[in-house]
């Protein structure tokens, strides 16, 4: 399933496609597209999208064979942050925040010519026309899983840069697992999750730590209503190069991506014991 925006008919809001087990996979950041439209509006620096969540459909390439729905975007987090309330409000006070319509780069730098940042007409533009529609075909999928079999996991999948000191102090671990300090799935789930990281010693992991869970984790993961989400935000040092072109390394993935498949399966299976009758 692809929803258009209105004036394109090559531009696709969202993709959708609706598996067979009761697991959705989120991937809100891997969108690189800017309107040509707003490319005047942006230091040039910014077409690069170097923010990217960047790879991640390549590397969690073992969806299909488990039966996954996937539900990505086109757009740049730069135009719209997907994983942002859609009142701006801040996900983590007191520390460096990103907006619902980002005004700057993830090391502080700002992402717009000086006068151009978009006003709050053209947020709620922006809101309506991309954030929207990604948000009801996420929690309409969430609904058609949970009809079909009584119960779902929502997997939010993320990546980022290990070292960004304006947002974090030091170096992250590889694999930061927030379930919104346990609010947003059951701690069987968790467990399983954070057992599945033992399996490769050289690869650190954190439950709930710098990165609890965005707003996707935060309003979904609902465990009293049979739905459960879990954030996966991941160090791209484990999988490809930090630094411009953004190269994906094949040796690093394949090392990383059974960790992976295991942490999300373990997950689902946890997540079908907690509702079995």
């Amino acid at each position: 399933m692809n929803m258009q925006t209105p004036d394109s008919s090559n531009f696709s809001v969202f993709k959708l496609k609706q598996g067979t087990v009761p697991l959705l996979v989120s991937m809100p950041h891997i969108g690189t597209h800017i309107p040509p439209e707003l490319h005047k509006l942006y230091v040039p620096r910014a077409l690069d999208a170097e923010d990217t969540d960047w790879h991640l459909h390549r590397l969690y390439n073992f969806l299909d064979s488990l039966g996954a729905s996937v539900l990505t975007p086109q757009i740049s987090r730069y135009v719209i942050d997907l994983n942002r309330p859609p009142d701006d409000a801040p996900m983590y006070p007191g520390a460096s925040n990103t907006e619902l319509c980002p005004t700057r780069f993830f090391n502080g730098e700002a992402l717009y010519q000086p006068g151009c940042e978009p006003d709050p007409t053209e947020r709620g533009r922006r809101r309506t026309t991309f954030w929207q529609p990604y948000h009801d075909a996420l929690a309409g999928e969430l609904a058609r899983i949970k009809a079909q079999h009584g119960f779902v996991l929502l997997w939010d999948a993320h990546s980022i840069r290990s070292q960004i000191p304006w947002l974090f102090e030091g170096r992250l671990p590889d694999l930061n697992i927030g379930t919104a300090s346990g609010a947003s799935a059951d701690d069987r789930i968790s467990a399983a999750v954070m057992l599945a990281c033992k399996d490769q010693p050289s690869v650190s992991s954190v439950l709930n730590g710098r990165f609890k869970g965005g707003y996707i984790t935060r309003t979904y993961g609902q465990p009293a209503q049979k739905t459960h989400a879990v954030q996966l935000e991941m160090c791209q040092s484990v999988y490809m190069q930090e630094v411009s072109p953004y190269a994906y390394d094949d040796a690093l993935a394949q090392q990383i991506q059974p960790v992976l498949k295991a942490m999300v399966t373990r997950a689902l299976d946890a997540c079908v014991r907690c509702h079995e009758r």
